[in-house]
């Protein structure tokens, strides 16, 4: 039986929220979830109760764990309010696992390429993992790259559709190395975006080269309580910073300047066409400055 119950956020438990909420919610409450959100977000609400049980069941069957918790799902739809919640401009969604706490920017869910389904099942991967493997013991790298790699590619942050970091991080030979995004990401926008391809690049590159189960054979040894560099030896037989180099070159053999420059091709005709526009105008001004007296030409 689904109740449904009209709070104020003063009556909801102390911490439930991260600071800077302040928002009336309704709730909708199951055994198996709990789904606040809101005003007019409440059909929406009614969809997430169902969605985020097929999901659980997507992520079980993909990663071969349970993910026996009842997770709280909050829905925010003011873009400000959430940011302000999340600490960052730069992401649409996160999750606080030792909560179980989901919280959703609504506003970005229709905005491509983002959906409610691939975002919510990112979130929902994150409280999996983290219900397995003891926080410390789970690099964030991994963290979010499993967590892309069952969600459709789909990350938590706004991405510039057209530059890739990564591709950029490639020609410059400019990457963060793995050790660095062990237990937290960067601040700065620009690597922010690259730390989420790499991990996501990086679990995909192992998938490729040791099929699917290495994954999950990494991720079981994490969970048996070995280090992320145990746990990738006794998997591939290979050392991680090796594994990490080898992925490097796998990532130059495969982009170039000549395949960079074809896929930013609009972006760089249009750099090329407001130059010319620019220095067109130049020539104008400069004209009119060596001949005020000529007549304008139409």
């Amino acid at each position: 039986m689904i109740r449904k119950i009209l709070l104020v956020l003063s009556v909801l438990p102390i911490g439930f929220f991260q600071p800077g909420y302040g928002g009336d919610t309704s709730m909708i409450e199951t055994d198996e979830a709990m789904v606040l959100f809101e005003e007019g977000l409440g059909e929406v609400a009614k969809d997430v109760v169902d969605l985020q049980l097929r999901l659980k069941v997507e992520l079980e069957e993909s990663l071969g764990w349970k993910l026996n918790v009842r997770p709280t799902i909050l829905l925010v739809r003011d873009r400000e309010r959430f940011e302000r919640m999340a600490g960052s401009r730069h992401v649409v969604a996160y999750a606080i696992p030792q909560r179980n706490l989901i919280v959703i920017d609504y506003s970005k869910m229709n905005t491509r390429p983002f959906s409610l389904r691939a975002v919510l099942k990112h979130e929902l991967c994150h409280l999996l993992l983290h219900r397995h493997i003891e926080g410390g013991n789970l690099p964030k790298w991994l963290d979010e790259g499993v967590s892309q790699w069952v969600s459709e590619g789909i990350a938590e942050i706004i991405m510039d559709e057209k530059r890739s970091a990564l591709n950029e991080a490639i020609l410059s030979g400019n990457y963060i190395g793995l050790d660095a995004l062990r237990d937290r990401f960067p601040e700065e926008r620009r690597s922010l975006i690259l730390a989420y391809e790499e991990s996501q690049s990086f679990v995909d590159f192992i998938t490729s080269q040791f099929g699917r189960n290495a994954i999950l054979d990494i991720l079981a040894r994490l969970k048996q309580g070995k280090s992320v560099e145990m746990a990738v030896q006794e998997s591939l037989s290979v050392p991680l910073d090796e594994l990490e180099g080898r992925w490097h070159r796998y990532l130059e053999k495969r982009t170039t300047w000549f395949t960079y420059l074809t896929r930013n091709l609009y972006v760089i005709l249009f750099f090329l066409a407001a130059l010319i526009t620019i220095w067109g105008f130049i020539r104008v001004l400069m004209k009119k400055r060596r001949y005020p007296d000529e007549p304008n030409e139409y």
